[in-house]
Order: structure tokens, then C-alpha cells, then sequence
């Protein structure tokens, strides 16, 4: 069953792909998506800077379909430090309700523009 994506989920896909600008994996501009290391069901770190990078139609599918090469390929990127972190913050238990995914799509709305206003500026996670 999909998760149902929001104007949260897209603000913060939005968000993903601006402070990214091209493919992690392959540097491709075009056809870029947000990538969930740990998967958008875990609403902890669904939201998290740091669960995400962007990548393009082609490696996002390519990573999905091959998980030793996408953990090894993250490792690499992000460091053992982070994917460490990252794990141990996915594993508290976090519920959401629609207010709080308002305020979370508002952060990131702000954050894209701020984004686009200036180019240096860096978005800040919500959590």
C-alpha cells in the first residue's frame, strides 16, 4: 500500500531536490526526486534532512532495486557516522497528526523560498 503524500511530503521533496541541484549518484540535473534512505512510512525521520538526497528517475529505481548497493553507495556519501545516527533516529516512535503536517510543510515552503531567494542559503531540516 502507498503512503499518501501531502503538501508536507511535497514542500519537503521540494526542499530535498533545491539543496541537492543534481543527482547524488549519476550528478544529472533533470528528472530529480527525493530519496528516502529510511522510507516514508517511518514518520521520525520521514521529514529529516538527513534521510534524504535527491537522485534522478533512473538511479532512485536502480537503488530501490538493488539495497547492498544503495547502503553501500549511501556509506560512502553521507559516512557510516550519519547512516549510524540515522538509524538510531528512526527508531523512536513518532506519531503525526494534521496540524503538525501543516507546520511542516509551512517550514519547508519557507525554506524553498528562502532558497531561491538567495542561493548560499542552506535549508534548514525541520527536526
Amino acid at each position: 500500500m502507498a503512503v499518501k503524500r501531502d503538501q508536507a511530503d511535497i514542500w519537503f521533496s521540494k526542499a530535498v531536490r533545491l539543496r541537492d541541484q543534481k543527482c547524488m549518484h549519476c550528478h544529472k540535473t533533470d528528472r530529480l526526486e527525493c530519496s528516502h534512505i529510511y522510507g516514508r512510512a517511518n514518520k521520525r525521520v520521514r521529514w529529516a534532512m538527513s534521510n534524504c538526497i535527491a537522485l534522478c528517475h533512473a538511479c532512485h529505481r536502480y537503488m530501490t532495486s538493488n539495497p547492498v548497493a544503495h547502503f553501500d553507495f549511501l556509506n560512502d556519501l553521507l559516512g557510516e557516522e550519519h547512516m549510524d545516527k540515522l538509524r538510531m533516529d528512526r527508531n523512536e516512535i513518532y506519531k503525526t497528526n494534521k496540524l503538525l503536517r501543516k507546520d511542516i510543510a509551512a517550514h519547508y515552503r519557507d525554506e524553498v523560498r528562502r532558497k531561491e531567494l538567495d542561493p548560499d542559503y542552506e535549508i534548514q531540516s525541520w527536526n
